[in-house]
C-alpha cells in the first residue's frame, strides 16, 4: 500500500483589520541618523513632535522613518 495526499486548494482574503476589537493602528518615527525611536502612539502627532524636538537637539539629524503597525486579518472564503 502506497501513502496517498490529498491537496485542496482554497482562497484565502487578507485586509486591514478594522473590526471594533481589533488592536490599534500604532506610529512612531526612527532617526536614520543615531537609530533613536520615538515613542509610540496611537495619534500621529506624538511621533511628530518627537522628530522636531529631536532634529532640534541634533541639527545635523534630517533624515527619519516612519514606523507603523497595523493589525491584518485573515480568513478563508467559502
Amino acid at each position: 500500500m502506497t501513502p496517498r495526499s490529498v491537496l485542496r486548494y482554497e482562497t484565502w482574503t487578507l485586509q486591514p483589520d478594522r473590526e471594533p476589537d481589533a488592536e490599534p493602528v500604532l506610529y512612531a518615527m526612527q532617526c536614520a541618523v543615531d537609530g533613536e525611536t520615538s515613542p509610540t502612539s496611537e495619534d500621529f502627532a506624538e511621533p511628530q513632535e518627537w522628530v522636531l524636538r529631536h532634529c532640534g537637539q541634533n541639527p545635523a539629524h534630517h533624515t527619519y522613518r516612519e514606523i507603523i503597525t497595523r493589525p491584518w486579518r485573515t480568513w478563508r472564503q467559502m
